[in-house]
């Protein structure tokens, strides 16, 4: 990715509108522009994302669009209480409590693009979910993440950032195991059957579906960079240009699964975002790298002096320490998710921080000091974008506020020193998804992070999702123990 140099003062997205508006600050313009430069598309997809990062909507066609910018698009309050797989989950109070009534969606500013290799030919607009009075619905994600992004800027900082993707290219035929396999390359059949890290050959065995991503992405207005082969057979990473807007760049990763899932899909094969469907081989990791700015757009976490670090990068990493356990269920929110934590792993086991090391949860790259950043790495794939960036915000803003040590830096292997030098008000890691899950409804960071409503409904959700997986008998069981117990 591109590291950051310039950072101008943010602006908030949930500013006042003027009377009659919209009140997320779409404009009649940006539509009538739009349609005016494309008399070819005939349809939009209407995406809203939810508490697991699903896209959720319509596809509308051509003369649909204006009057949403001009009225917005009734929704169902309930979509945001779904589980991951779109069933409603009452306890999140979204509905039968409210009589599963609509909200109004409105379109994200400048979200409104066309989509490549679609026939006919589609565009795309995101939407974030208001009352029918035109203030925020709280359950909404996007808006969770736009209220850090106020908080930081009446403080006067200005976060910017950038994910990567992590992912897997599996084939849609299982192998001789009944199992899930890495897909063989597009180009030539070549199959993937060992880890080649940062192997160039790799890439260009799936160079037509790449060919087709990056077009996408340039298309939607996506800077989508370096790709690489992963540290296991079939998985790559892609990395998105830094944003100095941290909700753009929570779109760009939204929007960069979509285009990478469809292209996959045009090619016969899977686009795996499950942060670890090999046990044996490396997960999945949706890494986020974030830094602050002042109002003159200088990067705070950049250190004054040779080998001084800045003291609110200190301050931001331990306050990402001291909530990181609050957090987990966020960074890894469902059951897949946990199995992507072990040693030697390249996924963290503890909230350990280091300066050039892969082995912490946040890392400090290397690299000149205007563009020091931290590098959040507990995250999965898996994890919604949103919800990450707005948990990272808040741990870095709790550090600021509370002035925290991060406490000693690990060097070396982080794997065989796993720190227990926390900040002293922090709870120990949780050990799995349902300790997460517990500490999660319990956490008063969490839900101030999230808000009153969205943290109910998140973990309602996730509470829900347990219960579901906990109620099923997996393979193993039988394996085990149908002859022998």
């Amino acid at each position: 990715m591109t590291a950051p140099t310039d950072f101008p003062q943010g602006q908030s997205s949930q500013g006042q509108s003027p009377q009659g508006a919209s009140p997320s600050g779409a404009t009649l313009a940006e539509v009538e522009s739009f349609l005016f430069a494309h008399p070819e598309i005939e349809a939009f997809d209407l995406v809203l994302t939810d508490c697991n990062g699903v896209g959720r909507g319509k596809i509308i066609r051509r003369h649909e669009l204006l009057p949403i910018y001009k009225s917005g698009r009734h929704l169902p309050v309930s979509i945001l209480g779904l589980d991951i797989c779109g069933e409603d989950v009452d306890e999140t109070g979204l509905v039968w409590d409210q009589g599963d009534g609509d909200m109004r969606a409105w379109p994200v500013p400048g979200s409104l693009v066309a989509l490549a290799g679609t026939n006919p030919p589609r565009g795309e607009v995101l939407l974030s979910l208001y009352t029918l009075d035109g203030k925020p619905m709280t359950s909404d994600p996007r808006h969770a993440l736009a209220a850090q992004v106020e908080a930081l800027a009446a403080e006067g900082l200005h976060p910017a950032g950038a994910f990567e993707l992590e992912f897997f290219l599996l084939a849609r035929e299982r192998g001789p195991d009944g199992k899930v396999q890495p897909a063989a390359a597009v180009l030539d059949g070549r199959p993937a059957s060992a880890t080649e890290v940062y192997s160039v050959d790799a890439l260009i065995g799936m160079e037509p579906l790449f060919a087709e991503i990056y077009a996408a992405a340039a298309k939607a207005g996506i800077k989508a960079e370096t790709v690489i082969s992963e540290y296991a057979p079939g998985q790559y990473e892609l990395t998105l240009h830094y944003r100095t807007d941290v909700l753009k760049a929570a779109d760009d990763l939204i929007r960069l699964k979509r285009i990478v899932r469809l292209a996959a899909r045009r090619h016969g094969i899977i686009a795996c975002f499950m942060a670890k469907p090999f046990g044996d081989k490396a997960g999945s990791g949706m890494h986020f790298h974030v830094s602050l700015a002042d109002g003159q757009g200088r990067n705070v976490f950049a250190e004054t002096s040779e080998g001084a670090w800045s003291e609110r990068l200190l301050h931001a990493i331990g306050g990402l320490r001291a909530t990181m356990a609050d957090a987990m269920l966020v960074f890894a929110p469902h059951a897949n998710s946990w199995r992507r934590f072990s040693s030697q792993s390249y996924a963290p086991v503890s909230t350990s921080w280091g300066v050039n090391n892969r082995s912490v949860a946040l890392r400090v790259p290397a690299g000149a000091a205007s563009a020091r950043r931290i590098e959040h790495r507990p995250s999965g794939v898996d994890a919604n974008p949103y919800l990450v960036a707005t948990a990272v915000l808040a741990g870095i803003r709790h550090g600021l506020r509370n002035q925290i040590d991060p406490g000693p830096e690990t060097t070396g292997n982080g794997y065989d020193t796993v720190s227990s030098t926390v900040h002293s008000s922090s709870a120990a890691m949780p050990r799995d998804w349902r300790a997460a899950i517990e500490v999660a409804k319990a956490s008063t960071f969490l839900r101030e992070a999230l808000g009153e409503d969205l943290h109910r409904t998140f973990t309602a959700i996730k509470s829900a999702e347990y219960a579901r997986v906990a109620r099923t008998i997996p393979d193993i069981d039988y394996e085990l123990y149908l002859e022998r117990v």
